[in-house]
């Protein structure tokens, strides 16, 4: 059994490496904030990761049982995560805009140091980074507001 300690261990650890990877491409420190819906996608790439490791592994891995109840547990937080994330069911005003503002952070990220070229690309860069900045700075001001009451 200890290898599937080590296993389950292996996977946890990998989930939530895999959460914080997905603010590396915010433009600042700053705009990284705890999100649910990263959260359940970590979850769920967890879960297909164990799945697709175990597969491989199953040589390896010979406890039939463990190996099926690996593969329904795994079943079973790919779906439920899945659910969370579409259905938005646990979301609230706030963790909502904490979500957003990484992803708005990516779009400054993008846009500013993308090699534009074309002079309308450039354009919109341009804009697109006047409009991120805006909303980020009043989802935070509003997160503040929401959170404080």
């Amino acid at each position: 059994m200890k290898k599937y300690v080590k296993f389950g261990v292996m996977i946890l650890t990998s989930t939530i490496i895999m959460y914080f990877l997905m603010f590396l491409n915010v433009y600042e420190f700053d705009h990284v904030l705890f999100s649910k819906t990263r959260l359940f996608m970590s979850i769920m790439m967890g879960a297909v990761m164990a799945v697709v490791m175990l597969a491989f592994m199953l040589k390896m891995y010979t406890n039939k049982k463990a190996n099926a109840a690996i593969f329904a547990l795994s079943i079973l937080l790919f779906s439920g995560s899945l659910y969370m994330v579409r259905s938005q069911s646990t979301v609230n005003d706030a963790d909502w805009m904490k979500a957003m503002i990484p992803h708005h952070s990516i779009a400054l990220l993008t846009s500013e140091r993308a090699e534009l070229s074309d002079p309308r690309a450039k354009e919109l860069a341009k804009e697109i980074i006047e409009a991120q900045e805006r909303e980020i700075k009043e989802m935070k001001a509003l997160i503040e507001e929401l959170e404080n009451k």
